[in-house]
């Protein structure tokens, strides 16, 4: 158990040491952080002290690897050209915040093209990839596309749009381009992975299109909705319609057991992000069901 990472997103609120006290304070050894507000176009470079404290909690308490997770308002896939350039230019702020603090990784939405095809957006997705990393020193970064539950239109709920996405930005950028895989949004967009059969078919899948090699970072979410709804709706672990026997196997799969698993699970009540990491703990350790 030692070898294996177990997180959660935390804040930082107040200042950005604390999202690493907290982390360790709960018994997590990766954690997942937002740079700056989430739902705020404008920000701000991080505090050079601020982050020299950060690094060295980072070190101390062992919290590898770093997500940062973008902006909710970022759209690169948009067809509008001026929110694509808007979202394209906060998105080159998280790398480059990225790189000033040292995170492994930047999950990113995939975004949406509202009133146009699939393959427009994802067009416009590369785009704004690419231009976003121009002239950036990315080396010991990778960007991680995050799978969709396929609401609207929004781009990611297919393993094959990543892909792509993938397949056509390294060509035209040395950006590194990975997939951080949400069991919540997975099971909306229609892969059951809350039985034995249902997650050996989607892990093949995923090998298949993905490359589980190019998946370093899980995101832990029990579902409220049922397989297909296409709606993301996190729960608690073990109640959801994944389940504790779906996350028992999920934990123990041996495709699985060395990636970072990072919780985005609700706190509705104090103590429930402790909880939830406790779950996925004691759900690791114990044997799987058939």
């Amino acid at each position: 158990m030692t070898t294996r990472r177990f997180g959660l997103h935390t804040s930082i609120a107040g200042s950005l040491e604390n999202a690493a006290l907290e982390a360790a304070r709960v018994g997590a050894n990766t954690f997942q952080i937002f740079s700056s507000s989430p739902r705020m176009w404008r920000a701000r470079a991080p505090d050079a002290a601020a982050v020299r404290r950060f690094r060295s909690l980072r070190e101390k308490h062992d919290l590898r690897p770093l997500a940062i997770h973008d902006n909710y308002l970022i759209n690169m896939a948009s067809c509008n050209e001026a929110m694509r350039v808007q979202s394209m230019q906060a998105f080159r702020g998280e790398l480059e915040r990225a790189l000033i603090i040292g995170a492994e990784y930047v999950v990113a939405h995939p975004g949406n093209c509202k009133g146009h095809a699939p393959e427009e957006g994802i067009i416009a997705l590369v785009r704004s990839l690419v231009e976003a990393a121009r002239g950036l020193a990315t080396t010991g970064l990778t960007v991680l596309l995050e799978n969709m539950a396929g609401a609207g239109s929004t781009l990611g709920s297919r393993f094959e749009e990543l892909a792509a996405v993938r397949r056509y930005t390294g060509e035209f950028s040395d950006l590194a381009i990975g997939f951080c895989v949400d069991t919540c949004h997975t099971l909306a967009a229609g892969f059951d992975i809350s039985t034995a059969e249902g997650l050996r078919s989607t892990v093949a899948e995923i090998d298949r299109v993905l490359g589980w090699a190019n998946v370093p970072v899980i995101h832990a979410n029990d579902s409220k909705t049922p397989l297909g709804s296409h709606l993301d709706r996190h729960q608690n672990i073990g109640q959801g319609y994944i389940g504790e026997d779906g996350f028992r196997r999920i934990l123990n799969h041996p495709r699985l057991r060395g990636k970072a698993f990072i919780l985005e699970t609700p706190v509705d009540e104090p103590g429930d992000e402790v909880r939830n990491l406790e779950t996925l703990k004691r759900l690791a350790r114990a044997k799987p069901p058939r």
